[in-house]
């Protein structure tokens, strides 16, 4: 008899597929539907581990799956492969980070193809190739065309080792590459005009039914819309008039001071003509030293300068005193609030400070849900008071008349505000893609021609520079001529950031080779959008915003006609080992290469979902590890045993079966049934519990029966229709096995492209109904009860089931969970 020989195996049958061109998806398939199934693509940096692995699992096993049920799947990998880590890499190993990067996505290929993913490989994406990066860059170019794309100067998280940072880059304040306080910094910087599509993008999360509801939540605050007031304060010092947005403007009579952030472009002027210019120099290098996070805290204590001048209050007329503030920040409104202490935390605690005036201009009233506060500040709406003409109004009256008052007057007027930012793009950085963009003395900022494109990143550059130098360190890169005047010019030497190459690969996939243009619009329009998409939710905000507006431009453009990239978003959960997310950082990580060396990776796709829902984070179990080995070689051993007993069994009437044969009948048709609904469901933990009750049931069944029963041709043969159901089952779990077994019975073709198959509902009820107990999630034992027993006593039961009773002797129940006609399982202590 042959042996379950896993390396063996996987390895001929990933040679096979190769050969085969197995995964290769069909442009313009008329005669079935199609389905883009697609995982987020990975950064190649170091080993997979299996946190990684049970990622790409779950995406595997829904494109296998869609493949058998007729569709036309596209389901493609690449690597997102420009980024700081990989300049980091240059530095600490002295290599260059194009060799680096290609010598990780060679590990992370191998590492992949080894799992048995069915990625369609000749659709890869590396978008450090310059044949992506060329139309990552036209992309840009098209945006600047649109007049989406601007350069000013700005405040930028900076920090001192890795220069401009993303906010998704710089959590809670600090770099994400090196934990170092990410500071404040004014820099010239390129920028693109997300803003412009913030209504769209808004309204556009209402039809994303089939995305988490916490995704569209996170995507709704970033974006943050509020309706409230503009308010312009004039300045005579120098004759201009600044704007405030707020969304009480019922507290306007309230406003004793005005407060600017240390990097608004008007600070330092008015600081000079106040004669307070070294005061403020030195308060705001303080400030720049203090991360934005605990800047704006709530509860930290509040410093700023008065800057030796006043403005108007627009209503009153009153001189109203200009302070710069350390919780005032530049990405919130216009970088300058009107302070009402009586009425605003942070207001309040830097009036204290001072010595500001509070006056109190909202009374709580009946209906306010503040009430219970007895102290200001209070923040909550109420009655206006010592507000004038406004005195004895609600505040929400009184919002709706001052905005017609200062509208009227020319002062502001009601205005609505998006807390979401324009994208910034620059990065001082040589790892990334060049801005297509020509500085020339006579014209200025010049966009590169679409025909000169890709402007190429140099290979020969110092990085002993800083990041912002190391493209600078390259003059053949550097001189250029204009592609407008014909002039000597030169080239930008920031990068964009890798959010805009990943803004788009999956649009890129759908027609990789295209020389001309990204991509055919026949084609994306065929292919998108993505049916499935798969991966972290600390992408809900950044990549996927990111994804939506780019679609959305295009859209508007006329290179697409859809907006919305993703059909259905799918946030898979962390894998945890010894208490900790896995990760080469803590130094918990189980190798992909170890681990597919000793149990195989038909056993670590198993496994990877057996540890619970996909959609949960789980911890590490290595004991199911060895249960889900032993399981995929008995049912090995079994199918090689009994072949030769049933591969000559020809079909039989059964209008009429026997018990034994609706036994066999009610095991194939309930198998079937539960597995096809756990994947519609997405419940892969369950599939791989359902595929392990029906082999048991099936060998249970078959090994009761006496020698002349299994002699009888109707059983033989429904033995025989069981196997071959079963590894059309397994296979999208387990794909190596499954195809080594179809094999081995004499099949065509792969059992990967083998139709699904489908249960009769005349046997999925029978008089007895047969219960797997698990314990702790792993099967131990079956109990057979009558059909419609109660819940109650099935629970009673399981857990006096001898070889139950015996495992569980000198533990803690802590509970029994019953799933009707299918499943026990006993958590226990």
């Amino acid at each position: 008899m042959i042996e379950y020989d896993s390396a063996k195996i996987e390895a001929k049958w990933q040679r096979r597929w190769a050969q085969a061109n197995a995964f290769c998806a069909k442009d313009f398939d008329a005669e079935r539907k199609k389905r883009y199934v697609l995982v987020m693509f990975p950064y190649p940096s170091g080993d997979l581990h299996m946190g990684h692995l049970r990622n790409y699992t779950i995406g595997d096993v829904v494109a296998r799956y869609y493949r058998m049920l007729g569709y036309n799947v596209l389901n493609p990998m690449g690597f997102d492969a420009f980024g700081l880590p990989a300049e980091q890499a240059a530095i600490d190993r002295q290599v260059h980070p194009r060799d680096w990067t290609n010598e990780a996505i060679k590990t992370h290929k191998r590492q992949l193809e080894q799992a048995g993913f069915s990625y369609d490989w000749a659709r890869m994406v590396n978008t450090s190739s310059p044949d992506y990066y060329k139309f990552t860059q036209w992309i840009f170019l098209k945006l600047f065309e649109m007049g989406l794309v601007y350069r000013r100067e700005a405040p930028v998280n900076w920090c001192e080792e890795h220069g401009v940072l993303a906010d998704e880059e710089a959590p809670e304040g600090r770099c994400w590459r090196c934990g170092e306080i990410v500071h404040a910094k004014m820099l010239s910087q390129w920028f693109i005009k997300t803003t412009e599509f913030a209504d769209e993008l808004l309204r556009g999360i209402e039809a994303l039914n089939e995305w988490p509801e916490r995704v569209r939540v996170m995507q709704r605050n970033w974006i943050g819309r509020s309706m409230g007031t503009e308010v312009k304060f004039y300045i005579p010092a120098i004759n201009k008039s600044v704007e405030v947005f707020t969304t009480r403007a019922d507290t306007l009579f309230g406003v004793t001071f005005l407060a600017f952030a240390p990097e608004h472009n008007l600070a330092e002027e008015l600081a000079k003509i106040g004669g307070k210019l070294d005061e403020f120099t030195s308060f705001r290098e303080a400030v720049n030293k203090v991360s934005t996070i605990e800047r704006f805290a709530e509860e930290k204590e509040k410093s700023g300068i008065y800057l030796g001048l006043n403005a108007v209050h627009p209503l009153t007329g009153e001189e109203i005193p200009l302070y710069c503030a350390d919780y005032v920040l530049m990405e919130y409104g216009t970088g300058v609030v009107m302070g009402v202490p009586a009425h605003d935390t942070r207001d309040f605690l830097f009036a204290k400070k001072y010595e500001l005036p509070i006056i109190k201009v909202i009374e709580r009233n009946e209906d306010s849900s503040n009430e219970g506060e007895a102290e200001l500040p209070y923040t909550g709406y109420g009655v206006m008071v010592n507000s004038n003409e406004f005195s004895g109004k609600k505040s929400e009256e009184g919002i709706r008349e001052l905005n017609t008052l200062i509208e009227s007057k020319g002062l502001g007027g009601a205005k609505v505000q998006y807390r979401m930012r324009d994208w910034l793009v620059s990065r001082q950085r040589y790892w990334g893609v060049p801005i297509p963009i020509v500085w020339c003395d006579n014209c200025g900022a010049v966009p590169e021609k679409y025909d000169n494109l890709p402007v190429i990143l140099p290979e020969n550059v110092e990085f002993t520079a800083t990041p912002s130098g190391r493209l600078a360190t390259n003059p053949d890169f550097v001189r250029t001529v204009c592609p407008n005047c014909g002039r000597s010019a030169k080239r930008e030497t920031d990068t964009m950031s890798t959010f805009v190459d990943s803004a788009w690969y999956f649009l890129r996939y759908c027609d990789p080779k295209s020389e001309k243009e990204p991509f055919r619009k026949e084609l994306v329009d065929y292919w998108m959008p993505v049916d499935e998409y798969i991966g972290g939710i600390e992408h809900a905000v950044g990549h996927l915003l990111y994804s939506r507006f780019i679609c959305y431009a295009l859209n508007r453009a006329g290179v697409i006609s859809f907006k919305e990239p993703f059909r259905r978003l799918f946030t898979q959960g962390m894998l945890y080992k010894d208490g900790a997310k896995m990760s080469k950082s803590k130094g918990n990580v189980v190798s992909v290469d170890h681990f597919l060396q000793k149990y195989g990776s038909d056993t670590a796709r198993m496994i990877s979902l057996f540890w619970g829902p996909p959609e949960r984070d789980v911890e590490w179990q290595e004991g199911g590890v060895e249960g889900c080995f032993r399981f995929i070689k008995r049912l090995f051993n079994f199918f090689v045993s009994t072949w030769d007993y049933v591969k000559d069994a020809t079909s039989v009437n059964l209008e009429n079966p026997s018990d034994q044969e609706k036994e066999f009948l009610h095991i194939i048709h309930s198998g079937i049934y539960d597995v096809t609904e756990t994947l519609n469901n997405w419940h892969f933990n369950t599939t791989v519990s359902s595929l392990m009750i029906l082999f048991n049931r099936l060998s249970d069944a078959w090994g009761k029966l006496s020698d002349k029963q299994k002699g009888l041709m109707s059983l033989r043969f429904l033995l025989k229709e069981a196997l071959l159901t079963l590894l059309k089952l397994l296979s999208p779990i387990s794909p190596h096995v499954a195809e080594e077994l179809w094999e081995f019975s004499g099949q065509s073709g792969f059992v990967m492209h083998a139709e699904w198959p489908k249960y009769d509902e005349r046997f999925l009820k029978r008089a007895e109904i047969e219960y797997g107990i698990s314990i702790n999630g792993k099967p131990r034992s079956t109990i057979t009860v009558q059909l419609g027993t109660d819940l109650e006593d099935v629970r009673r039961l399981a857990l006096e089931e001898p070889k139950v009773k015996s495992l569980v002797a000198g533990k803690k129940v802590i509970r029994v969970i019953v799933v009707p006609d299918r499943l026990v399982n006993i958590v226990v202590r």
